[in-house]
C-alpha cells in the first residue's frame, strides 16, 4: 500500500468516481493511513470546495464509508471530519440539485440516527455554526480526559516526589556530626540481608514467563473450532499498525525533556515558576506514557490472542496433515495391490497361446454336411 502524502492524496481524489469500488478501495486507503487523519480532512475539504456540483456528493459518500468503518480502529477521523463538516456540507449544498440536497440531508441523518454524532451537532452543522460548537466540544473533550487522566496517575507520581523531596532534605540538614556516625559496610556484623536480596530478585525472574510460554500454557478451546485463516490473518495485518510500530509517539518519549525523569533536577528548583512548570512537563509526560502503556497493554493482550489463535492453526492443520498422510498411505497400499493384479494380468496374457501363429487346420477337410443333405442320407437309408 503506497505512503501517504498531500498529493498522493489529491491524485486518488481526482480519480474517484460514483461507484462502490472506487469509494471504499479509497476509503480503506485512508483508514490504513489514520495517523494523518488531520491532513486528510483538511486536504478533503479543500479538494471538495473545487470540484464540481455533481462530484461533492461523491465526496460526501467517501467521508461517511471513512467515519462508519473507522470507529472501531479509533475515533481520529470521527473527530477531525467533524472540524470541517459545516464548511463540507455548505458546500456540498450551494448550489446543488434538490436530490443531491436531499442525499447529503441524508448522510447527516444517518449520523444522527447511528450515534456518530449527537442531535445538536448535525443540527449546528446544518445551520453552519457547528465549527465553533465542535471546536469547542472537543477542546471540552480533551481537557476532561486530561484532568481525568492527571487524577488517575499524578497522585503516585507526586508522592514519589515528595518522598525524594523529603529524603534529600533530610540529607541537606544532616550535620556533620550525623555524617561522622556513618558505620562502613565492611564493618557491619550481619551483611546477610545484603546477600539474600540477590536471590529474591533472581527467582523473581525465573517466575516471569515470556510471551511464546504464556500461549503454550494456553488450553486450546475445543468448542469454538479452528480460527478462520481471514480473520487471522486480519488481525496479524492490524498488529503492524500497533502501539509498538508507533515511530511518532516513541519519537514524542525520546524527545522528552530529561528533568521529567531525573530525580537530581529537583534540587535545581528554587522558586515556585520554576516548579509549576516542571510539573506541567512531567504531567504531560505522565499522560503521554500512560497512553501509550495503554496501548501497549492491549496490544499485548492482542498480541496474545492472536499467538493463540496462531497456535491452534497450526495444531489444526497439523491434524489435517496427518489425517492426509494416512489417506496417501492407504492409497498408496491400494496403488501397490493394483500394480500387483496388473502384473499378474500381464503376465498371465503373455502366457497365452497366440492364435495367428496356429496352423490352419480346416485347409484340406470336407465341408460338412449341410441340414438338407443330413435329410437327404436318412432318406436314402431308409
Amino acid at each position: 500500500m503506497s505512503s501517504f502524502t498531500d498529493s498522493n492524496f489529491v491524485k486518488k481524489l481526482s480519480e474517484l468516481n460514483n461507484t462502490q469500488q472506487s469509494i471504499q478501495t479509497l476509503s480503506l486507503w485512508l483508514i490504513h493511513h489514520r495517523k494523518h487523519s488531520k491532513t486528510i480532512t483538511q486536504v478533503w475539504l479543500r479538494e471538495l470546495q473545487k470540484v464540481r456540483p455533481s462530484m461533492r456528493l461523491i465526496y460526501m459518500y467517501l467521508a461517511n464509508d471513512v467515519i462508519q468503518n473507522s470507529k472501531k480502529k479509533g475515533p481520529e477521523f470521527t473527530r477531525d471530519f467533524a472540524t470541517v463538516m459545516t464548511d463540507a456540507f455548505a458546500s456540498a449544498t450551494k448550489d446543488a440539485e434538490e436530490k443531491v440536497k436531499k442525499s447529503v440531508d441524508r448522510i447527516l441523518n444517518i449520523w444522527q440516527e447511528r450515534g456518530v454524532y449527537s442531535k445538536n451537532t448535525i443540527d449546528k452543522i446544518k445551520s453552519g455554526t457547528g465549527n465553533q460548537i465542535i471546536h469547542k466540544s472537543a477542546l471540552q473533550d480533551i481537557t476532561e480526559r486530561r484532568k481525568k487522566k492527571i487524577e488517575e496517575y499524578i497522585p503516585t507520581y507526586k508522592k514519589a516526589i515528595s518522598d525524594i523531596a523529603a529524603e534529600i532534605n533530610l540529607k541537606r540538614g544532616r550535620d556533620k556530626k550525623k555524617v561522622e556516625e556513618y558505620v562502613p559496610v565492611n564493618k557491619v556484623k550481619d551483611p546477610q540481608p545484603v546477600d539474600a536480596a540477590p536471590p529474591n530478585k533472581k527467582k523473581k525472574k525465573e517466575e516471569m514467563l515470556s510471551l511464546r510460554e504464556e500461549i503454550e500454557l494456553m488450553s486450546k478451546d475445543d468448542t469454538s473450532g479452528p480460527p478462520d485463516a481471514e480473520e487471522l490473518v486480519k488481525r496479524l495485518s492490524d498488529l503492524e499498525h500497533s502501539a509498538s510500530s508507533d515511530a511518532a509517539v516513541r519519537e514524542k518519549i525520546a524527545a522528552l525533556p530529561p528533568e521529567v525523569s531525573d530525580v537530581n533536577h529537583l534540587a535545581k528548583i528554587h522558586d515556585k515558576e520554576s516548579g509549576v512548570i516542571l510539573s506541567r512537563k512531567v504531567e504531560d509526560a505522565c499522560i503521554l506514557l500512560s497512553e501509550y502503556n495503554f496501548r501497549l497493554n492491549a496490544e499485548l493482550e492482542e498480541r496474545k490472542m492472536v499467538g493463540k489463535m496462531l497456535k491452534d492453526f497450526i495444531a489444526c492443520q497439523k491434524e489435517q496433515l496427518m489425517s492426509a498422510e494416512k489417506k496417501i498411505e492407504e492409497y498408496k497400499k491400494r496403488l501397490d495391490k493394483v500394480t500387483e493384479v496388473r502384473g499378474e494380468l500381464e503376465s498371465h496374457i503373455k502366457n497365452l497361446p497366440d492364435f495367428d501363429l496356429l496352423p490352419r487346420l480346416t485347409g484340406g477337410l470336407a465341408p460338412l454336411p449341410s441340414a438338407g443333405d443330413l435329410f437327404n442320407m436318412q432318406d436314402g437309408r431308409h
